[in-house]
């Protein structure tokens, strides 16, 4: 495959990617095209080789000060080195009924696109030299793999994707605990959802996942559908995980609150996300598999 600009997996439409080939061939595709267009930007630590210097945050090791910065220009900066360890990081990924859903039949449902995002995703942090696992969930724990850095980790991530779930109830309390034990010590956590669970129980579990030191990042996947609400004119609404809930209605009756209701829910996550230091993108599942890819990484970079 071609990798200029104008090919490069990683920016090609993901249902026509996802067309070619097997879940790790696509994935492949995908990093080499990433990595080509990624301007490398090492995570810093405190370790043997100096890198940089940065502004001192309360909690630092004052050994690290320099204090000849500090006498000469009044500013506390801390010396920054080359981290020698890996970082550990978990993916957490929604497998249930709701993200089994497409708005179109030329685009993915939501599962197939996040499960080519975390296939990417984990490969990608594999070839850092990083620890990664994966937990899958819906009412209950489908997958759990701790996190290792082996390239045969990678084979087990895609396998477990291939596996079964779609359960009516999103349990995401739990699996974002779990993510939280199985990584050992401060890491990255990757949730990849539709977020349509219990807002105040998932806020819950991240300040538990925040508290044991890790880093969160929520990929909010949507379908172009669910943002424009591009359906006909009259329909049957059905909610997938609620068996029974029919509404039928005309679409412009509807259309101006939806829009509204759905701006409002994302500015939700997002204040209420932010305030608890975690990073949070929405992701359409039109989008190039490079967009999720590069704000996940960009997480990684953010570690301290």
């Amino acid at each position: 495959m071609e990798t200029s600009r104008a090919t490069r997996a990683d920016l090609i439409d993901p249902a026509q990617l996802a067309s070619l080939g097997r879940m790790e061939i696509v994935a492949k595709w995908v990093v080499d095209g990433f990595l080509q267009g990624l301007h490398r930007s090492p995570r810093k630590g405190f370790s043997v080789e100096f890198a940089e210097f940065r502004p001192y945050q309360p909690g630092d090791d004052l050994r690290y000060i320099d204090w000849k910065i500090v006498a000469r220009a009044d500013k506390w900066m801390v010396k920054q080195f080359e981290e020698e360890t890996n970082m550990r990081a978990a993916i957490v990924l929604d497998v249930s009924k709701s993200m089994d859903w497409r708005g179109a039949p030329s685009r993915l449902t939501k599962l197939a696109y996040a499960e080519q995002v975390v296939a990417a995703l984990a490969l990608l942090l594999i070839r850092q030299k990083d620890a990664v696992g994966l937990i899958r969930y819906d009412e209950t724990l489908r997958s759990v793999i701790p996190p290792r850095a082996r390239n045969v980790q990678w084979r087990r991530i895609v396998s477990a994707l291939e596996e079964g779930g779609a359960g009516n109830d999103s349990d995401m309390s739990a699996a974002l605990v779990q993510a939280g034990k199985l990584v050992s010590r401060p890491g990255l956590v990757v949730l990849i959802s539709d977020l349509l669970v219990d807002e105040e129980a998932t806020l819950n579990a991240v300040k538990v996942v925040r508290a044991g030191g890790h880093g969160v990042t929520v990929l909010h996947i949507m379908d172009p559908s669910e943002r424009d609400f591009d359906v006909s004119p009259e329909g049957v609404f059905v909610d997938p995980e609620r068996e029974g809930l029919r509404l039928p209605a005309t679409a412009s009756e509807v259309q101006e609150a939806y829009r509204s209701t759905v701006d409002h829910a994302i500015a939700e996550w997002r204040s209420k996300l932010a305030a608890l230091g975690v990073g949070y993108e929405v992701v359409f599942t039109d989008s190039p598999f490079g967009v999720p890819l590069r704000r996940a990484f960009a997480s990684r970079q953010r570690l301290p």
